[in-house]
């Protein structure tokens, strides 16, 4: 883990997250070094600051994107668009709910994000998936040099990711080469579904996952035989609930094994393990529409995987970084040892020697990812080879 902030976990793993995304070290370095001081302050003054010199930066590519455009540089003015976003999204990551522009902040990362992908030429394509009387937005990446319906895999966040960062990380190209497309979705809780369209959080997350089945279905280009589910994080929760509950699923496979949410949160509030953003017990009552903390510890009993696992009969993968700080290795072993009916499962612990040691590899996704890209690709009749 690259430590910029040796007191501040919060603000390291951002960095960590964004340089993941694509964030380059001389403007990680023009961004974080007037930060010193305010990496030691309390959490509102100092994510203040954070967010100053990140959306500073942010404005400054843009600017100099909006100068590739008048020359008709279209290329360079998309990659530079996409690594604003990234500064913007991590900036908007750690303000608090409510935080003044924060709503307006996100609004401009979106526009700033798309705006970077249709000038890039990237294939991504926004999508809206019908969800009872609102919709949830993904990213769709079709595969490479594949004629015909394709495999897909589905991949969802955790407590406080949002789709574009998904994306960024690089998933979506890797799976690509390897034959298989993804969507990357805003499940409820995270991204505009939460912020724009006011969707909470909810522990069954079978009733999201099978909508988005339903929709996976009606395209033409995907085989509907071979859809996967992944979950990153708090996604090591949603994915393995959703396997059990859907059978439409052709494998899962998790990045960090949330075995037992509820049991992390009675942990945190005795002050064990790191917390992921700042303002932590704001966030996650605002993630799960909960008034008070004693209302959502109420909610989290649900959040765990004991009594489910053995529902899920097909190939599934569980990943864990050996020093995750967040998640207890625990939980990888319990929610591998609880597949008793998945005829495939493997237990993956990255290591000293893979890298991604952190908690879903912030550290070093390259690695991971790719064998997690290849897993998937054996599961779902995609390629290893090029």
């Amino acid at each position: 883990m690259f430590r910029y902030f040796p007191t501040n976990y919060v603000w390291d793993l951002s960095v960590n997250l964004a340089i993941e995304m694509g964030a380059k070290m001389g403007e990680i370095e023009e961004m974080c070094a007037p930060l010193a001081e305010a990496a030691t302050k309390k959490d509102a003054e100092g994510t203040a600051a954070f967010r100053q010199t990140w959306v500073t930066m942010a404005d400054k590519l843009c600017g100099l994107a909006r100068d590739d455009e008048a020359l008709g540089r279209m290329i360079s003015a998309g990659d530079k668009y996409l690594r604003a976003a990234v500064y913007m999204g991590t900036a908007e990551r750690l303000l608090a709910h409510g935080s003044d522009g924060r709503v307006a902040l996100y609004e401009r990362m979106q526009e700033t994000f798309y705006s970077g992908l249709k000038l890039s030429g990237s294939k991504a394509t926004r999508v809206e998936i019908p969800y009872g009387d609102s919709f949830l937005s993904g990213i769709f990446y079709p595969a490479d040099n594949i004629e015909g319906p394709q495999p897909v895999l589905v991949q969802v966040n955790g407590l406080d990711s949002i789709k574009e960062m998904v994306y960024m990380v690089g998933g979506p190209r890797w799976l690509a080469a390897r034959g298989v497309a993804s969507l990357v979705i805003d499940q409820p809780g995270t991204g505009d579904a939460l912020r724009l369209r006011n969707l909470t959080a909810r522990y069954d997350s079978e009733h999201w996952a099978s909508a988005v089945v339903d929709y996976l279905e009606t395209r033409d280009d995907v085989d509907a035989k071979r859809i996967g589910l992944h979950g990153v994080s708090l996604g090591g929760y949603y994915c393995p609930r959703a396997v059990a509950f859907e059978p439409r699923f052709a494998c899962g496979v998790i990045w960090g094994a949330n075995h037992d949410w509820r049991d992390v949160q009675k942990r945190r509030k005795e002050a064990e393990g790191d917390f992921p953003v700042p303002h932590y017990w704001s966030h996650v009552r605002w993630v799960f529409g909960a008034e008070t903390d004693e209302e959502f510890m109420e909610m989290s009993e649900n959040m765990h995987l004991h009594g489910v696992l053995d529902r899920i009969k097909v190939p599934f993968l569980v990943t864990h970084g050996e020093k995750d700080s967040q998640i207890p290795l625990k939980w990888a072993h319990a929610t591998y040892d609880q597949l008793v009916n998945s005829p495939n499962r493997e237990l993956k612990i990255f290591d000293a020697r893979t890298g991604g040691v952190q908690h879903s590899s912030f550290d070093n996704s390259a690695n991971a990812g790719a064998y997690i890209a290849d897993w998937v690709a054996e599961q779902l009749g995609g390629r290893v080879e090029a």
